[in-house]
């Protein structure tokens, strides 16, 4: 299905809003974004809701939307949701995994591992988890899981500028393939559990530094 032009202006909005090009707190005009995207109100004002919807945008009396914002109680509540969520997709999605699947998910494993930029890591990231739980066949999840993996993302980017975090997932993340692989279904649901988890803790993580530097430590674990 063709994206509307309200989807477009949301995607590319979002895709600033995780980056941290546009920071909590920053006004979201709707006159300014129609003005920009060369679109109607009526789209700018639906793009505004998707963002509302994805909880990258928020309403606030008296002040219009504005980029939502990102402190330990948003993130711990994100992390809880995703985790709640995502562990109940992959339970759902595991016996149905086949040699596509597989396929799929070892092919964003090799590009987190090939990353050499957070950029490149936190697409490859995006669409291991996504390729873990597609099977489950439960679109409405699905979209919610998107929508949260979004907001995971901007966790992750504001934590590398504000602490030099280097995301190391690989081991974590081959943890869980290798138990689905085996068909033991609830090791890997409770390794996805303590995985997700571990982004709260590691995102406070000190004197962690970025993947530029050769030198760098990793954190490992963080989603």
């Amino acid at each position: 299905m063709a994206e509307t032009v309200a989807e477009r202006i949301a995607h590319v909005i979002g895709e600033r809003i995780v980056s941290g090009e546009l920071l909590p707190g920053t006004p979201l005009r709707q006159d300014r974004i129609a003005e920009e995207f060369e679109a109607s109100h009526v789209p700018a004002r639906e793009a505004l809701q998707l963002l509302r919807a994805q909880g990258l945008a928020t309403s606030e009396p008296r002040r219009g939307m504005r980029v939502a914002p990102l402190d330990p109680a948003s993130i711990r509540e994100i992390v809880e949701i995703r985790a709640a969520l995502e562990t109940l997709a992959l339970r759902l999605a595991a016996p149905r995994l086949n040699a596509a699947s597989y396929e799929k998910i070892e092919q964003a494993l090799a590009e987190g591992e090939q990353a050499k930029t957070m950029t490149e890591w936190e697409k490859a990231n995006r669409t291991f988890h996504r390729s873990l739980v597609a099977p489950c066949k439960m679109p409405r999840l699905l979209s919610m899981l998107d929508d949260l993996q979004l907001a995971n993302s901007r966790i992750i980017f504001s934590a590398a500028r504000s602490t030099d975090l280097q995301p190391d997932s690989s081991y974590a993340h081959r943890q869980i393939v290798s138990a689905l692989r085996r068909r033991d279904i609830n090791r890997a649901v409770n390794l996805l559990g303590a995985h997700i988890r571990g982004l709260e803790r590691n995102v406070d993580e000190p004197g962690v530094r970025s993947p530029q530097s050769n030198t760098s430590k990793a954190a490992p674990g963080v989603e």
